[in-house]
């Protein structure tokens, strides 16, 4: 995240107490994937404000490697795959379930492939006007369409989903994207993963809206 260590730790905390409050609603097995949302972007929240300190201070150099793969394992490879599928268990509508695992294929296939990248090229990481800049030394010739690969699965699933409230959050992301992606371009990777996971908040009041309707289906 931007700003700080503090601030990141600060966004973990929030994102944590969030995540269970989020897990303890759910009843049934499907709601899990996406009520764990918010307990992954903690985690994810945490390893950046580990980074944080480790690019701040020298005496902590050793914190830099470990860090930067913990944060970018979650925006690079979780994220592409666990939100389609995600929202691929939720669905009841057939058609958009196929779309949905259309879409989760795609995922998996760009988390693949950014797998081999992390494991194949270097990475790194450095502090730019008070933000983290993630270097991917990733193919220049496949960014454009690991860029395409990537967006599809993660945000038009949300779109997809038959799920009322899951619109609102789809809208929210995507204007998320537009806007880190004019403003804090340099920093999308991590600016971006911010604004997403200060949403946490929506992944709640979906999560508590759909164990509502199914335990009055069963009462009723």
């Amino acid at each position: 995240m931007c700003f700080s260590a503090n601030a990141s730790f600060g966004a973990s905390v929030v994102l944590g107490t969030i995540g269970v409050a989020t897990i303890r609603k759910v009843k049934h097995p499907a709601l899990f994937p996406f009520a764990a949302i918010p307990l992954l972007f903690a985690v994810q929240q945490a390893s950046e404000g580990v980074l944080w300190i480790g690019l701040s201070d020298p005496s902590h150099a050793s914190w830099r490697h470990f860090p930067v793969y913990i944060f970018l394992t979650f925006a690079q490879l979780i994220w592409p795959s666990w939100v389609p599928l995600s929202i691929m268990l939720l669905e009841k509508n057939k058609g958009r379930r196929t779309m949905l695992i259309i879409l989760l294929l795609i995922g998996l296939s760009i988390s693949i492939y950014l797998l081999f990248c992390l494991f194949w090229y270097s990475v790194s990481a450095e502090i730019q006007s008070g933000h983290i800049h993630y270097r991917l030394n990733f193919p220049l010739a496949f960014a454009p369409v690991s860029g395409v690969l990537y967006f599809i699965p993660t945000v038009v699933s949300l779109f997809v989903s038959s799920v009322r409230r899951m619109r609102y959050l789809a809208l929210a992301i995507l204007i998320s994207f537009i806007g880190t992606k004019i403003f804090f371009d340099d920093y999308l990777i991590s600016v971006w993963c911010f604004f997403a996971a200060l949403l946490s908040l929506v992944v709640l009041a979906i999560t508590t809206s759909l164990e509502n309707l199914r335990n009055n289906s069963v009462e009723g």
